[in-house]
């Protein structure tokens, strides 16, 4: 007993760590996770302290208004624009503590009229740290950021913002193997959204329901899907709208989307496309244009013109190393061994 005492001082003067055997007993008798038990700051409170700490979150929960969701919206946009030019290697750190700030926030506001815009929030942020991760080969990580998307978009009432986040996850289903299955998920998002959504929220679904139909394969699909993307794009103007920032669709980036679909088909309208994309594309979409540039590679190559896949591989090998990108990095190196076999051929 004396030597239980002894212990029982040590640990709350943090001179020695509770031990795995006693953490199962101390749990049993104190109610207390392993979380909460092994917080030094919090392992000598008394027990009442967790309903003090509650309402001190609470409080500050119910001081997070206008101002502060547009603050939190403005680090999301902040950190857009970061990963469009420097990739998403350089922002996990940034990007996993401000979906924890719009989480914390969330979990103690109270009333749905509060709640509804700190999802929205939430909803925009997380389709963002998806789009990151799947960048970085971690689907995993992607496909559970987009679940945590559509989930704040419900509680969002935003079927724009859960349109959104379904389109962008149907391409963690298209790098795991199933173009399809991600092909008919881009199909229901537009279901969802048949009637409300905006011209450019309509027409980024489409094409993004092209390409998806076209890594599966199914030319009439694609180009059906294209042709509603373009006549949905004429009616708008610029590249984004306020309702919806995290879309940036202009024709240059439509054309960039048609030759990338048109190549995957093998149409050899794709390196026109691409070239008039390329030509007008704004320098600021540093990995867009690395994708451009190996869907130019594989072009050329399929034409039976190495020089010019060749010359447009190492740019796109120099734009991916500029932002870390996994999956463009995986890419080029794919193009890489089709040309090095082609070059072999006898």
């Amino acid at each position: 007993m004396a030597s239980l005492r002894v212990y029982v001082s040590e640990w709350e003067n943090e001179r020695r760590k509770i031990s795995a055997d006693y953490a199962a007993i101390l749990r049993n008798l104190v109610g207390l996770t392993d979380d909460e038990l092994f917080r030094a700051d919090e392992a000598a409170d008394p027990p009442d302290d967790g309903y003090a700490r509650l309402i001190q979150q609470l409080d500050a929960s119910s001081a997070v208004g206008r101002s502060m969701v547009e603050a939190l919206t403005g680090q999301t946009e902040l950190l857009r624009t970061l990963d469009r030019q420097c990739g998403a290697a350089r922002l996990v750190d940034q990007m996993h503590s401000h979906l924890g700030k719009l989480q914390e926030c969330l979990s103690f506001t109270v009333l749905p009229e509060s709640r509804r815009p700190l999802a929205r929030a939430l909803a925009e942020a997380a389709s963002l740290a998806a789009w990151q991760a799947l960048d970085v080969g971690a689907a995993d990580r992607a496909w559970r950021h987009y679940e945590l998307a559509k989930s704040a978009a419900r509680e969002a009432e935003d079927s724009l913002y859960l349109a959104h986040a379904m389109g962008e996850q149907a391409y963690v289903l298209a790098d795991a193997g199933r173009p399809e299955l991600g092909a008919r998920l881009a199909t229901e998002a537009q279901r969802r959204v048949a009637d409300t959504a905006p011209p450019r929220l309509a027409a980024w679904l489409a094409a993004a329901e092209a390409e998806l139909w076209a890594l599966s394969g199914r030319s009439d699909e694609c180009r059906r899907s294209l042709d509603r993307a373009d006549k949905k794009l004429s009616l708008t103007t610029g590249v984004r709208d306020p309702e919806l920032p995290g879309i940036f669709l202009d024709e240059t980036h439509l054309a960039r989307w048609r030759g990338h679909s048109l190549a995957l088909l093998g149409d050899q309208r794709a390196v026109k496309e691409l070239s008039t994309a390329l030509m007008s594309m704004d320098r600021t979409f540093v990995r867009a244009a690395a994708g451009l540039r190996c869907d130019l590679a594989q072009a050329h190559l399929t034409w039976g013109e190495p020089d010019a896949a060749q010359e447009h591989l190492r740019e796109a090998r120099s734009l991916t190393n500029l932002t870390g990108s996994v999956r463009y990095r995986q890419r080029v190196e794919r193009i890489r061994k089709t040309m090095a076999a082609a070059t072999t051929r006898p």
